[in-house]
């Protein structure tokens, strides 16, 4: 009589793009873990640098490598779900790291909230090489594991979920369509707007994960403002019903005002100030919408300048 198969609890899915000196790292971090029943997916994404070597240099067998023509994060990340073997997906970007403890307080919050969509530990945010700050919520908590009671008003300072602190089920990530392919940017915030209208969110407020925010080379970091216009008004109509989600769009608005403000995408720039309901901005954030951008280039660079100094000013809260 032949056994029945087994599975990982988890899947661990990594998209690597031109991240070689991290990736070892970022692995390094996923192998350490305390809860060890998973498997690591790794999918590189046509890099140029030594990356993809580097990986396949490793003997593990909890380890799967495969390699695709450049497509973008959001093909990757779907290949890389498509081929894993868990109930569960945890995502991780090739330069974050993680805690001992990530899996286990993920696995923790999915055994108290087994109905939530989306599941997400809390995580501090690499300002620079030598400066992290704790991540900045829109709500209070202590230290209990918790359900939002409202996703998109809790989510304006910084992101609750992050493409490298979540998991979620696999057969809710295939019922809400899986990452846009079509959005070369921001497509991870895409699928978390996805899953929070359609499923509850649970929050761990352990920290388990360093999200590193200063690397130049971040796919997040590129231009595609129009990628981020389309994605902010893929829910216009699910907004004029839900408050909370115009307020989070209307943030991500501004945000990509300033964007296209200091690189001279002027007509977006005015598009986006016409559609945003200025009650959903802050003093700060309203003073910074309508300064010239020589004045808001200053403004940019004084941060830099704090960011140094190890203070971190923020329009966000």
């Amino acid at each position: 009589m032949s056994q029945k198969k087994t599975y990982p609890y988890f899947s661990v899915v990594i998209p690597l793009y031109n991240k070689s000196k991290y990736i070892l790292n970022t692995i390094t971090s996923v192998l350490n873990q305390t809860f060890q029943d998973f498997e690591i997916i790794v999918v590189d994404d046509g890099s140029t640098d030594d990356g993809f070597e580097k990986v396949s240099k490793i003997k593990n067998p909890k380890i799967t490598l495969y390699k695709q023509e450049n497509a973008g994060a959001s093909v990757a990340r779907n290949i890389g779900i498509e081929k894993s073997n868990s109930k569960y997906i945890a995502l991780l970007d090739a330069d974050d790291f993680w805690h001992k403890n990530h899996l286990s307080e993920l696995k923790r919050l999915i055994e108290r909230f087994p109905e939530a969509g989306l599941f997400c530990n809390n995580y501090e945010i690499k300002r620079n090489k030598n400066f992290i700050t704790p991540a900045s919520f829109n709500f209070k908590y202590s230290n209990d594991l918790m359900i939002l009671k409202d996703f998109f008003k809790a989510n304006i300072i910084s992101f609750i979920p992050t493409s490298s602190s979540t998991a979620f089920l696999k057969t809710s990530f295939k019922k809400i369509g899986s990452y846009d392919t079509f959005l070369r940017t921001g497509q991870d915030i895409d699928l978390w707007i996805r899953l929070a209208l359609h499923y509850d969110v649970a929050f761990n407020p352990e920290v388990t994960m360093t999200y590193n925010n200063f690397d130049n080379t971040s796919l997040s970091k590129s231009n595609y403002n129009l990628d981020r216009y389309e994605l902010i008004n893929k829910y216009e109509e699910e907004e004029l019903l839900n408050s909370s989600l115009k307020l989070y769009l209307d943030i991500n608005r501004y945000a990509l005002a300033i964007r296209c403000h200091l690189n001279d995408e002027y007509k977006l720039y005015q598009k986006l100030k016409k559609e945003i309901n200025y009650k959903n901005l802050n003093l700060k954030q309203k003073f910074l919408l309508l300064l010239p951008k020589p004045l808001l280039k200053q403004v940019k660079l004084f941060q830099k300048f704090l960011l140094k100094k190890k203070v971190y000013l923020t329009a966000y809260n």
